[in-house]
């Protein structure tokens, strides 16, 4: 390299050293320590120009980027691209100050591509050092999440509990007052009535809120034994038989391959799962429309869908409403029904439904076309559960096996 250019580099180094110093350091504290930085700075920029190699300033670059401050990194700042352009624009001015036009010339031709490359190194770090913090601030916030529905749920456990005992205190002097009272008072014994059915609503919440702590929390146990499908629907079209009535709708319940035969899951929970999809697809469905239980047999699996003429859900929201408190109704027509037409709730029913699918290994999602009032596109629920047909408990497994016809002894109400 001819000596001219290190000669050069050299007669404006104290003059750059001092516009870049003054223009961006403030203070003089933070102005001599800058002074030996960018001293640092300018040693390994003229070791890079006397080599042609820009990766003299790697080192220098790399633990720049590495002290950036916290507040540069939550901004976006681009500390390091931007000092080295200052210096840049600097040099280039000094040396048209200072120097004769050839020689400005040949030192502003060196030091382009040792800039260009540094600013390109810079830049790379820069955006690697924020990528990094991005992703410590996303732990760091999914962890704060964690930690945050961890205490929801052990709130609601402890509320669920706590409510329990004053509960079951108000069914118990109710029903103490019912039996004082006069049984010609027919208006206490409306009043009485209504307190039991409050009470009712009151209950189903609580164990709603109950099951939702023990899905979260992982202590959702299931007792398998025999159930036959087209037993639990029949139980529904009776259950639901009032409420259908007054709604006007009708539940046709499809016989399907699979429907009769006996399969091993918990019948409570099972019964409790479809019951909260008709429940909802009755909330959702204006009068007169139609329910439809249907399904069929997959390899391995039985899948059962619960259809509805409702007013559909918008593809936005086909997830969110499987996650608990994730109800859609409108909030101001919430009463104590939870059948009334697009009445609110506290959006358990779906969490709970899923967990209870999840635990016996199945899955479940949701088709709508989306959602709108007027062409009511509807809802299909589907199901999928694994088709056991032999129990897991040993000692029921035994059983079976000793006795081949006792399936068809057990009682109707499974």
């Amino acid at each position: 390299m001819p000596m001219s250019i290190q000669d050069s580099l050299e007669k404006i180094r104290p003059a750059l050293q001092m516009r870049v110093s003054n223009s961006l350091a403030r203070g003089a504290g933070v102005r001599e320590n800058f002074q030996e930085q960018l001293g640092r700075l300018l040693d390994l920029l003229a070791q890079a120009v006397l080599s042609g190699d820009a990766t003299w300033l790697d080192p220098l670059l790399e633990e720049w980027a590495a002290a950036r401050t916290q507040t540069d990194l939550e901004e976006g700042e681009r500390n390091l691209g931007g000092l080295l352009h200052k210096v840049a624009a600097h040099s280039f001015e000094i040396a048209r100050e200072s120097l004769d036009s050839p020689q400005a010339i040949e030192l502003t031709a060196s030091l382009m591509p040792i800039y260009l490359q540094a600013v390109e190194k810079a830049a790379e770090l820069e955006n690697r050092s924020r990528v990094e913090y991005l992703a410590h601030e996303l732990e760091s916030a999914q962890a704060r999440l964690k930690k945050f529905d961890k205490s929801k749920s052990n709130f609601i456990a402890v509320a669920a509990h706590e409510l329990k005992t004053p509960l079951t205190l108000i069914e118990g002097y109710a029903a103490m007052i019912g039996d004082l009272a006069s049984r010609d008072n027919e208006q206490i014994h409306m009043l009485i009535q209504g307190t039991h059915t409050g009470i009712w609503r009151m209950r189903e919440i609580v164990d709603d809120m109950i099951d939702v702590s023990m899905i979260d929390n992982r202590l959702l146990t299931l007792n398998f034994q025999p159930v036959w499908l087209n037993r639990v629907f029949n139980m529904l079209q009776a259950d639901f038989s009032d409420i259908l009535q007054q709604r006007k709708h009708t539940l046709e319940i499809r016989p399907f391959a699979g429907s009769d035969e006996l399969i091993f899951a918990d019948p409570e929970r099972l019964y409790q799962a479809v019951k909260n999809l008709v429940s909802n697809a009755i909330k959702y469905t204006p009068d007169g429309g139609t329910i439809t239980i249907d399904g069929r047999t997959l390899p391995g699996f039985v899948e059962v869908t619960v259809a509805d003429t409702g007013i559909g859900i918008a593809p936005e929201n086909q997830e969110v409403i499987f996650e608990k408190f994730g109800q859609l109704g409108d909030v101001s027509l919430h009463s104590s029904g939870k059948t009334k037409f697009k009445g609110g709730g506290p959006g358990l029913g779906l969490a709970i439904t899923k967990g209870i699918i999840e635990a016996h290994n199945g899955s479940i999602w949701v088709e709508s076309e989306g959602y709108d009032e007027v062409k009511c596109p509807g809802s299909i629920f589907h199901v999928l559960l694994p088709l056991r047909t032999q129990p897991s408990d040993p000692k029921l497994a035994k059983l079976f096996g000793a006795d081949e016809n006792l399936p068809a002894q057990l009682p109707d109400e499974y």
